[in-house]
């Protein structure tokens, strides 16, 4: 795993809100985790044991990608994967911050001939506010512009607020409520199969649709900087342990959302 970045990734990151960083895995690394994350997305549309946007699959949403959220829960090979300091520790250096939490894992395969993913931004979904809150994309198969590969908007983390649209069916939707951002020239990021994209979760990000006969599959994270407060929204948060919160609660259940990394 290519985890050691240089001060030019960093500024480049914090300054567009993204960056590639091509062959992240090695080829055995990448072997496993395409057999995880097949497996455990296997067993969870098996059986339905957790959280899965393929209830109706001829829905618009269903055919954007297939999400499996929190497999780490319920696959011990995906545990494994997730809970690997070395991923924590790279985004945390990213983000400069000083400590990393798991918020939730989640597959993303966009199907053959699948739709377009909308304009959006990640942090206003989850249950925290952060402007160090980022992710990690990591491509299992070659990410092209022809089979949906991430698109961004620079920079637009530094002027993004919490407001949000869905992913729905029109890709201009997050342009209503951000109109200045509508003359930003878009950045492909194509990314060949091994290579992760670390992204902000308040940049603004979208994809193509999949114009191949073939499965675009990506294992994604989202990470909460140690520290984060509770902001009022459920999200992925069991109902018992969301109503056992009020807001400004730190969430630093463990269960919930491991401590991967804490800068030394």
């Amino acid at each position: 795993m290519k985890t050691r970045l240089t001060k030019k990734q960093i500024e480049q990151y914090r300054n567009d809100g993204f960056i590639i960083i091509e062959d992240f895995l090695n080829a055995k690394e990448l072997a496993k985790w395409r057999v995880i994350t097949d497996d455990a997305v296997r067993q969870r549309l098996i059986e339905r044991n957790g959280l899965t946007n393929q209830s109706n699959p001829d829905a618009y949403y269903a055919q954007v990608f297939t999400q499996c959220v929190r497999l780490a829960d319920t696959h011990a090979g995906m545990a494994e994967l997730m809970l690997d300091e070395r991923l924590g520790e790279v985004a945390g250096k990213l983000a400069g911050v000083d400590g990393i939490r798991i918020w939730h894992d989640q597959a993303l395969i966009k199907p053959p001939y699948g739709n377009p993913t909308a304009w959006h931004l990640d942090n206003p979904y989850w249950s925290f506010y952060s402007r160090d809150a980022i992710s990690i994309w990591v491509a299992l198969d070659d990410a092209t512009p022809a089979n949906g590969c991430l698109w961004y908007l620079p920079g637009t983390h530094k002027t993004a607020r919490y407001d949000n649209v869905g992913i729905g069916h029109n890709q201009r939707d997050l342009f209503k409520v951000y109109p200045e951002w509508a003359e930003i020239e878009a950045v492909p990021a194509p990314a060949k199969a091994g290579s992760a994209v670390f992204h902000n979760g308040l940049v603004a990000h979208a994809a193509g649709a999949n114009m191949t006969p073939r499965p675009r599959r990506a294992m994604t994270c989202a990470y909460m900087p140690d520290g984060s407060t509770f902001n009022g929204q459920q999200n992925v948060l069991p109902d018992d342990y969301f109503r056992s919160l009020k807001i400004g609660d730190v969430l630093n259940n463990d269960k919930q959302n491991p401590l991967i990394w804490r800068r030394a």
